[in-house]
């Protein structure tokens, strides 16, 4: 699956939200990038709406086809679009692993998913968008939990807090997914009404 591989502290500029996290360049220049990034932008309804589209795209790693699908789908199904569309953004297996603290990042723990480094409910899994259910359980391969990522994370397990959906078994890095996330659960600072809105309109 093909996904953005350019830099992602000049995306963070421009969409006002640290994309990576700890992104020093976005720390010393929270404005956008170019010779104009300082000046004053007139903030249309139509801009604020593709924002904040373009900050849950870049956040989890999609391009604008697969995410205009999980948009289908979270419409499809019953109840709130916008909060049906985060659901299924934060139950995508990268992201999963990303929120139980194995990884670093969304991008390292697409990379350690496509590498094949993770079972779930016993079978092997190595599609970064794979939609994860209530009551499964993801664990590390055997013959990887002695490689270097996994190692560290076992280390550094505890510093960054894991959401309530999920529990994290740090002697063998088991993901246990208790339920699928609330909208309260979900922290990322993107108002999905807006994308709702942008969708409703395209």
């Amino acid at each position: 699956m093909a996904r953005y591989t350019g830099p992602m502290s000049k995306k963070s500029r421009r969409l006002g939200i640290d994309l990576v996290g700890g992104d020093k360049a976005f720390e010393r220049r929270p404005y956008p990038p170019g010779q104009h990034g300082r000046g004053r932008i007139k903030e249309s309804e139509y801009l604020l709406q593709l924002r904040e589209k373009q900050k849950a795209r870049y956040s989890y790693g999609i391009l604008e086809k697969q995410f205009s699908k999980y948009y289908a789908e979270a419409h499809r199904r019953a109840g709130k679009t916008g909060d049906n569309l985060l659901q299924l953004l934060e139950c995508r297996l990268d992201n999963v692993i990303y929120r139980a603290g194995i990884a670093r990042t969304r991008r390292h723990a697409r990379q350690l998913v496509v590498h094949g480094h993770f079972q779930v409910n016993g079978q092997k899994v190595n599609v970064p968008s794979y939609q994860v259910s209530a009551h499964d359980v993801i664990d590390v391969r055997t013959k990887s939990r002695e490689s270097t990522p996994f190692v560290i994370a076992r280390e550094t397990h505890g510093e960054r807090p894991v959401p309530g959906w999920l529990e994290v078994l740090p002697g063998s890095l088991r993901v246990l997914v208790h339920q699928l996330p609330v909208r309260s659960q979900i922290d990322i600072p993107v108002q999905e009404q807006l994308i709702v809105e942008y969708y409703s309109k395209v």
